[in-house]
């Protein structure tokens, strides 16, 4: 399951209108790039063959819920510098580590001048909401 809050523009992507000839013709819909959302979205309902407790699932829910009061600029930010910190696959790394994610996220918010910054506010956010300890020295620690 993955709540709507972890879907934002950036893992949205738009299909071909349908054709004139289409009983509805000109509706566009989409497709959702589930490889673009951090992992921490993925909310398992059966895993390992057993059905998890449904206050364990709750839970993994209400973690990441206040992503749902940001703007969507805010929360896909939010949730694209998550992901990067997932695919470094560490549990200790650097600011210098997530900086190599710069032209990737430039690519996904070609709007924003300023990736390094937005990288460090939303590393902060991150703290802020205990996900992520910053150690010192541009060091952070992910926290589960």
């Amino acid at each position: 399951m993955i709540p709507s809050h972890f879907i934002s523009l950036t893992a949205i992507q738009e299909r071909r209108p349908l054709r004139p000839t289409a009983r509805r013709s000109g509706w566009v819909g989409c497709n959702i790039l589930l490889d673009r959302l951090p992992t921490d979205g993925w909310i398992p309902i059966i895993e390992d063959g057993s059905i998890r407790k449904d206050t364990d699932v709750r839970d993994d829910w209400r973690r990441f819920s206040f992503l749902k009061d940001s703007t969507v600029s805010s929360r896909g930010w939010t949730s694209d510098v998550l992901a990067c910190v997932r695919r470094l696959g560490k549990n200790e790394f650097s600011l210098r580590d997530l900086y190599a994610f710069e032209e990737k996220l430039r690519e996904l918010h070609p709007k924003n001048k300023h990736i390094r910054p937005k990288i460090r506010q939303q590393l902060q956010i991150l703290r802020d909401k205990c996900f992520l300890r910053f150690i010192g020295r541009g060091l952070y620690r992910v926290l589960e």
